[in-house]
């Protein structure tokens, strides 16, 4: 019953997803396909598809072809689905200011009947379209950091101040690959944090990239003082390959905490959520944060980690000082951060809520689309001072 269900999902989506592009080829082709010298119609169009089933195609055959075919077709089938959205929102417009000229009877015949304005359109769709993507493309290999400074006012045994960075949402797999890793290593290296945390979707689904190209030897570069820290998140479910990621990332040297704790330096706590979709992925609920801080001595400073910025009141409640997320990558592709606005009472930067500190990553990495506009990629330097009385 379950597989009779996933195939009719499947099925709506390939549908949904080959109207969108047959609407999306043919105002392609009206626009300034037909204009290319040498350009058949039956050629566009059997190009047009390569590229549109290029990402199901590594997607649901990935298992069938060879290692460098599936890599290429995932390239490129990511990259069109960047492209996809922006055609979508384009067109969406040209269709409108089209329907309204029409309407208002400035171009009787609409865009196919005025050659001259057709190309002319269609040379604008494509240059904003492909800038766009272009700059995305650059803009996502060039992240930034981003610094906080952040009082947590309570004493941390011996220790007055603390220096982490957080690195969320690396995605890492066929598109964030091994050099990008090693990026991020050179540049947490060269901040020389006392801890790393790693909130989640460090592993892109799939750990076979992860072993082939052998990143457990980049990350086993990360040597703090206090240790690297990771929780999972949906993307290490969304594959049912949590366990492998686990066991992986432990050999990397990264502690994975599901629903547990530890004291670290007999200072502060680190206190790591199981990630909350995880039951939607077959693997049963998360515990209440409750039970999982059973045992905590809240006296100490108590740095939560969760791959989504959600449940905050309860994390105030419960006693966390200073929470980290990722997971909303500031909608990775404007104008998607419209959306994780409403989604999330904070999806980028800081928020305080009384006692509760939070700090919502935009992420590291790419997952689908390997661009970032609107918002770059980061890597967070945070600087905690541990003073008691002092709330600000």
């Amino acid at each position: 019953m379950r597989n009779g269900g996933f195939l009719i999902v499947l099925a709506v989506i390939l549908l949904m997803y080959g109207l969108i592009n047959f609407w999306v080829g043919l105002r392609g082709w009206q626009l300034l396909g037909r204009f290319v010298p040498f350009l058949s119609v039956k050629l566009y169009w059997i190009a047009f598809w390569l590229v549109a089933l290029s990402f199901f195609a590594a997607r649901l055959g990935g298992g069938f072809l060879p290692a460098g075919a599936g890599r290429w077709l995932t390239v490129l089938g990511s990259y069109w689905l960047a492209a996809l959205f922006y055609l979508i929102l384009v067109l969406a417009l040209v269709e409108i200011v089209a329907l309204a000229l029409r309407i208002a009877g400035l171009m009787p015949g609409g865009l196919a009947g005025h050659a001259g304005a057709s190309l002319a359109v269609g040379l604008a769709v494509f240059i904003v379209v492909g800038c766009t993507v272009s700059y995305g493309w650059w803009n996502a290999l060039h992240p930034r950091v981003v610094q906080y400074q952040v009082n947590i006012p309570k004493q941390a045994g011996a220790l007055k101040n603390l220096h982490l960075v957080v690195a969320s949402d690396l995605h890492l797999g066929t598109i964030v690959d091994n050099g990008r890793l090693m990026q991020m290593v050179d540049m947490i290296e060269e901040l020389g944090p006392d801890l790393v945390l790693l909130p989640g979707d460090i592993i892109d689904e799939n750990p076979g990239p992860f072993v082939e190209q052998d990143m457990v030897s980049s990350f086993r570069k990360l040597a703090p003082e206090y240790g690297v820290y990771a929780v999972p998140g949906n993307h290490e479910y969304i594959g049912r390959e949590s366990e492998v990621i686990a066991a992986h990332l432990g050999d990397a040297g990264i502690n994975v905490l599901r629903d547990q704790y530890v004291k670290v330096a007999d200072s502060f706590y680190i206190v790591g959520r199981d990630e909350i979709s995880r039951g939607r992925m077959g693997a049963g609920g998360r515990k209440d944060l409750a039970e999982v801080m059973e045992g905590v001595d809240r006296s100490l400073p108590v740095i939560l980690l969760d791959h989504q910025p959600v449940e905050l009141d309860r994390c105030r409640e419960q006693g966390a000082d200073l929470m980290f997320s990722g997971h909303t990558h500031l909608g990775q592709m404007f104008p998607n951060n419209l959306i994780t606005r409403r989604i999330f009472e904070v999806d980028w930067g800081y928020l305080r809520k009384g006692s509760l500190q939070v700090i919502v990553s935009c992420g590291f990495g790419t997952w689908g689309p390997p661009i970032r506009v609107g918002n770059r990629p980061e890597i967070v330097d945070i600087r905690i001072s541990f003073e008691p009385g002092d709330g600000k």
